[in-house]
């Protein structure tokens, strides 16, 4: 018996944006006079909403963190994402499976702000399997690590949250799956090391997988929680 929806993360699952954020976030750090390598911010911030870091980023640059630089730190992302956002590698084809073995009900429950997530799933080709069950952490009360994007999500789509599967990248992402009471699958390529598939494990994830060419077969046949 199959679960009853599939719920997915953008940034890491779906699009291979990690590098162009982070890239840009890193810069304008440095212009605040926060150095950081590219790992270390990668390590800092991924998976996590920059404005819910503000307390962190003052602290360490000792600037308040201002509307108008978060304003041009997504105009600046924005930027870099039209010119070089990619699908990561077998999403569309993962994606597009699933969207027909669950008759459509699957959604994007990202922690990124929807203009972002919007851009990107038109860019990668997703879109058309997403559109109008997109929801971003920016409009919930609480941002991922809780649960409120995935519970919006499952209840947009009139399904039991525990009878969900939740595909993610990061230890934050799945700590908000595994809260709303969710099967969180794991995505962590080769290049992401030895640690992740572990990081992601304790964080309470059910399966990892270094390609997203066996989620559909995965999802087709795992029994949710409450068969």
């Amino acid at each position: 018996m199959k679960f009853d929806a599939v719920l997915f993360d953008c940034d890491g699952v779906l699009v291979d944006s990690e590098g162009i954020t982070n890239g840009v976030l890193r810069d304008m750090l440095e212009e605040l006079g926060w150095t950081l390598t590219s790992a270390e911010c990668m390590r800092l911030f991924i998976g996590k909403a920059v404005k819910d870091e503000t307390a962190l980023i003052e602290a360490q640059t000792g600037q308040p963190l201002t509307e108008d630089w978060m304003l041009r730190f997504r105009e600046r992302r924005n930027q870099g994402l039209v010119a070089g956002v990619q699908a990561i590698r077998g999403a569309v084809d993962a994606v597009a499976k699933i969207h027909a073995l669950y008759g459509g009900r699957i959604a994007c429950a990202s922690g990124a702000d929807r203009f972002k997530v919007e851009l990107q799933l038109e860019k990668c080709g997703l879109m058309p399997y997403f559109k109008g069950r997109i929801f971003s952490g920016h409009e919930m009360p609480r941002s991922k690590p809780a649960p409120d994007v995935y519970l919006a999500a499952a209840a947009a789509l009139g399904v039991d949250p525990k009878r969900c599967a939740v595909v993610e990248d990061t230890v934050t992402g799945a700590t908000a799956g595994v809260a709303a009471g969710a099967t969180v699958f794991g995505y962590s390529p080769a290049e992401a090391g030895h640690d992740a598939p572990a990081a992601l494990r304790q964080a309470g994830v059910r399966h990892v997988v270094s390609d997203l060419a066996a989620l559909p077969g995965l999802l087709a046949v795992q029994p949710s929680l409450t068969a």
